[in-house]
Formats: C-alpha cells, sequence, structure tokens
C-alpha cells in the first residue's frame, strides 16, 4: 500500500516526531534573530543621536554666523506711505523719508471702434521705449505739443505685423499681447456709440518706459494707434510714464518703480503713496534670543535622549540600547567639553555662556536666564556675536566650534559613522549566518523526512505481509475470524 503521509503506513507518529526534531534543530535560529533584534535596536538608537546632531548643528549654523547678529529690524512711522524690507547688509539708523512722488506707466487709449471685431486695416507698428522731453501735455486731449522723444537706446524696438487674421480691434490686441513687447494691451468698452477701445500700458513704469508708436501700412491702422510725442498722435494718453521721487534724510531719490532698491545700505522700500514717515532700523535681538533659546533646545533634546538610550531599568532589570556604549560616552563628553570651555578673548569680553544667562542643570541640560540673556544682547550684542561667531579664518565662537563638532561626529569618518558602520557589518554577518544554519535545519530535516519514510513504508510492508501469513495460517488450521 502507498504511504501518502509520514505515519499512515505504520500507525506511528512519525509526523509529530519529525516537528519535534526539526524545532530542536532550529533553536540557533532563534538565538541569531535576539543577536540581530538587539543590533537592529542600537542602530535605531545611533540613528536618533545623529538626528539630535544634526538639529544641533543647524541650530549652531546660524549663531556660527557674525552677519546673523548684524540683523536689523525695520519700524515705520506711517505704514501707509511704504514698507521696508531689511537684509544682513542693513545697517541699523534712523531715515526720515518724504515720498513726493510715486512711479507709474505710461497709459494709452485709442479712439472709439463700433464693434471689436470689425476690420480695420493691414501694416506693421513699431513700438520704441524712451523718454518724452519738454513740450506740454494737454490733459484734455492727452497729446503732447512742442515735446521731443529720447529713445531708450537699450531696449530694442518691437515690431508686431498686423495681417489679415488680426486687423480687427480683437486680433491687435492678441498679437500685441504675444508679441511680448513690454506692452499689455486689452479692449475697454466705455458704453458710448463707440465703445471698444485699445488700452495700452506700459509693463515697466518709470519716464524712461514711455511709448513711442508709429504705424505703417493702411491708413485706417495709422490712425487708430499712432503715438509720437515729437509727432502724429492718435491716440490719447491717459496716465504718464513718471519716476517716483523722495527724499531720504534729504537726499533726492528718484526711482523707475516704486520698489526702491539700496536707497537705504541693504534696504528696500516699497512706496504706496506720497506722504512722510520716519523709518527706524533697529538690531533685531528677538531673533538673536530665539536663535540662541533654540541652540539651548536642540543641546538638551540631545542630551535627554543619549539620557534616554543610556538608561537602565531596575524594575525590569534591562537596559537601554546604548547602555555603556562607549562611543556615546566619548561623544557626549565632547560635546559637553566644547560647551564648558572659555572663549578666548580680552579681559572685557564674554567667554563663557552663564554670563549671558545659559547654564547647566543638574540633570545635565542647559537652562536659559531669558532676563540675563535680554540684559547682555541690549548692552553688549557685539560680545553675544563674538561669544558664537567668529570670522572665516578663526575658530573661535560656541556655534562655530559647536557646528564643526557635530559635522565631525557625523561625517563619513566620524566616531558615530564608524559606529554605525560597525553595526552594518555585524547584522551582514548575522544574517548570514541565519541563512547557513537555516540552511543546514532544512538539510537535516529532509533527511529526516526521508529516513521516515523509508521506515514508514518497511512497516507497512511487514505489516501487509503479516496480516497476509496469517490469513494463510488461519485458513490451513480452518480457524474462522470475524
Amino acid at each position: 500500500m502507498p504511504v501518502s503521509s509520514i505515519g499512515v503506513g505504520s500507525g506511528l507518529d512519525l509526523s509529530t516526531l519529525l516537528t519535534q526534531l526539526e524545532s530542536a534543530e532550529s533553536q540557533p535560529l532563534a538565538a541569531i534573530q535576539k543577536r540581530a533584534t538587539s543590533y537592529t535596536t542600537k542602530l535605531s538608537a545611533y540613528s536618533q543621536i545623529q538626528s539630535a546632531l544634526n538639529t544641533l548643528k543647524t541650530a549652531s549654523d546660524k549663531l556660527a554666523d557674525p552677519a546673523f547678529f548684524r540683523t536689523v529690524k525695520a519700524s515705520n512711522s506711517e505704514g501707509s506711505v511704504l514698507s521696508a524690507t531689511t537684509s544682513d547688509t542693513s545697517v541699523a539708523g534712523s531715515y526720515a523719508i518724504d515720498v513726493s512722488q510715486l512711479a507709474q506707466s505710461q497709459s494709452l487709449v485709442s479712439a472709439g471702434q463700433a464693434s471689436a471685431k470689425t476690420k480695420i486695416g493691414n501694416g506693421t507698428i513699431t513700438i520704441n521705449f524712451g523718454s518724452i522731453t519738454g513740450g506740454t501735455l494737454d490733459p484734455v486731449t492727452g497729446q503732447y505739443t512742442g515735446a521731443g522723444f529720447t529713445t531708450d537706446a537699450d531696449r530694442a524696438a518691437a515690431q508686431i505685423t498686423i495681417g489679415d487674421s488680426t486687423n480687427t480691434l480683437e486680433g491687435i490686441r492678441d498679437a500685441i499681447n504675444k508679441a511680448n513687447a513690454g506692452v499689455t494691451a486689452s479692449v475697454v468698452n466705455d458704453g458710448s456709440g463707440a465703445p471698444n477701445r485699445l488700452v495700452l500700458v506700459s509693463t515697466e513704469s518709470g519716464e524712461a518706459s514711455t511709448m513711442k508708436i508709429s504705424v505703417t501700412g493702411d491708413a485706417a491702422l495709422q490712425n487708430l494707434l499712432a503715438f509720437d510725442p515729437a509727432g502724429t498722435q492718435t491716440m490719447k494718453q491717459t496716465s504718464v510714464g513718471q519716476d517716483a521721487k523722495l527724499k531720504i534724510n534729504g537726499i533726492d531719490i528718484v526711482s523707475a518703480s516704486n520698489t526702491v532698491q539700496e536707497g537705504i545700505q541693504g534696504t528696500t522700500l516699497t512706496l504706496a503713496k506720497t506722504g512722510a514717515t520716519t523709518l527706524k532700523l533697529t538690531s533685531d535681538t528677538s531673533t538673536v534670543s530665539a536663535a540662541i533659546t533654540a541652540f539651548v533646545t536642540a543641546y538638551n533634546t540631545l542630551q535627554s535622549t543619549a539620557t534616554k538610550l543610556t538608561a537602565y531599568d531596575a524594575d525590569s532589570k534591562t537596559g537601554a540600547a546604548l547602555m555603556g556604549d562607549q562611543t556615546l560616552r566619548n561623544l557626549m563628553t565632547e560635546v559637553r567639553q566644547t560647551l564648558t570651555a572659555a572663549q578666548a578673548g580680552g579681559p572685557n569680553d564674554i567667554k563663557v555662556l552663564t554670563e549671558i544667562g545659559v547654564g547647566f542643570q543638574k540633570d545635565g541640560t542647559l537652562a536659559v536666564d531669558a532676563t540675563k540673556l535680554s540684559n547682555a544682547l541690549s548692552k553688549n550684542l557685539s560680545g553675544v556675536a563674538n561669544l558664537f561667531s567668529s570670522a572665516t579664518d578663526s575658530t573661535r565662537g560656541y556655534g562655530k566650534q559647536m557646528s564643526a563638532l557635530a559635522a565631525r561626529l557625523t561625517s563619513s569618518t566620524g566616531a558615530l559613522t564608524t559606529a554605525t558602520n560597525g553595526v552594518n557589518t555585524t547584522l551582514e554577518d548575522l544574517s548570514d549566518q541565519y541563512n547557513a544554519v537555516q540552511a543546514r535545519v532544512e538539510s537535516t530535516v529532509e533527511r529526516y523526512r526521508a529516513q521516515f519514510t523509508q521506515l514508514d513504508v518497511l512497516i507497512n510492508s511487514l505489516n501487509n505481509t503479516m496480516t497476509y501469513l496469517t490469513q494463510q495460517f488461519d485458513a490451513m488450521n480452518g480457524v474462522s475470524r470475524k
């Protein structure tokens, strides 16, 4: 009788026996897996330390830059006149500003057309940019008398061809906009009998961005769009191109736009209306205070992470992933030594963190005395700057030193990276060991299975033989079995 499952033929519980043997052979696998789990936990712990160090480096980098301590903030007595944006090159000071004129773009409007879709004529529109000189502007007609026009040699003239597909008011509008010529065109309906008017606006403000428009081709097209301040003007100027004009502490400033840069060093003014205001640029000690607090918080996060990862639980009698770890111990020692080492300087210079209200607590974390820090920043901002930063060729300053330390520890050859690489190598070895043991267990179990199968077949055969012989003997002896 063929044997379909181990033990069926023999009646022995060979399947259970095989399972027990497999379990016994697999014991080394559990041990390897336990070690791998431990190292994986250690790898995760190193990752947490690296993350905390990276955060500390980021906070240190900000304080390591001397320019950061020169940050100024702007306050404005009349915010509706202008706003100001400072940069790291802005200089503290007070500035009386009087805006007498805002910059604006020139705007021209054509005579009205009954329909924006009626063909007007073909030709070529040439747009030059420059400045109008002299002459008189009639405020009613929007046209000049006796004026000249000086072309801006730095801006190329734009030529726009008007053909059969673009010779309506809407087509001219689209052709001008498509040419990206420095002019925005639109069609306005004023509700009159001939309501459709083409409006052209220079995309740049200022006197030097005034348009001069000449047209060749059909007369209707010329009669619609010509505008030469020194010649033919069929369009009406509704807005003159003009520069912004202002005084900063009595000095005349002219700007083609309402964004005035470097009128005050490192500061951009955005003009909103005419009027007078006083702009004060003062050292931004609140930003510096926040950066120092962030530096302390980053260190405390590193310290608390290290404490958690090296803790011992007396109740469970187990240690955290990095308890007793030499790499972490050395790393934290270097960090604390960096923070406690006095900076070089003269007798009146700030040399240690406690002088600005930053000190160690019993648990190894840092604490900030806000009042003491505020006093230090208000009375000796440059001293605080020198405590954390220095020139490029110097290593002075807690910010610069801590940044360099964090970079070294986490570099490809740093202690933390070396320790992490060691754990990864161990995990790879354990993986190889696991695979080898598992292969051996599978081979052994297969051998057992083959032997048990042979045993099962043999016993099954013997049982069949015994049954046959018993039947023969019974027949010979006339024994009948029920």
